[in-house]
């Protein structure tokens, strides 16, 4: 099992490379062609996310981004550090703000479930993750 581990800053600028590394590991790892920019946009999906969290809950810590490559499969997990509560839970005092910010939360989560068929998302108090998985094709064998 081979793993990259990337971490960024958590500014919008670098969800581009995010993406950009995504796809070569992918690639790399077996990934159908076909599949690649469901990979990339997925990823995009989840760090513009991470990023958000980070930025709204002023949390200076990087934003973490783990590829693997297993046998068979390929996941990609995005963590936050960012604290979270239970879907549909307000804190109180939550004003319309943070009612916009949990929309938008939902919505970039809807589209990542719509990109991939296996998709776990976790949370708690001390942040949280998305890890995503793609099948992969087994290495081709050369011919003599």
């Amino acid at each position: 099992m081979a793993t990259v581990e990337l971490r960024f800053s958590a500014l919008p600028e670098h969800v581009r490379t995010a993406r950009l590394v995504a796809a070569a590991v992918a690639r790399r790892a077996g990934v159908d062609e076909a599949v690649l920019d469901e990979v990339r946009l997925a990823v995009g999906e989840a760090c513009t996310r991470a990023v958000g969290l980070h930025q709204n809950g002023g949390i200076s810590a990087p934003v973490k981004v783990l590829l693997i490559e297993e046998e068979k499969q390929f996941s990609i997990e995005v963590g936050d550090e960012a604290p979270h509560m239970a879907p549909g839970e307000r804190a109180p005092g939550d004003g319309p703000g943070e009612a916009e910010e949990t929309e938008e939360d939902e919505m970039g989560l809807a589209v990542i479930s719509g990109l991939v068929d296996d998709v776990e998302v976790s949370a708690g108090e001390h942040g949280g993750s998305i890890r995503m998985r793609w099948p992969t094709a087994p290495p081709a064998t050369l011919l003599a």
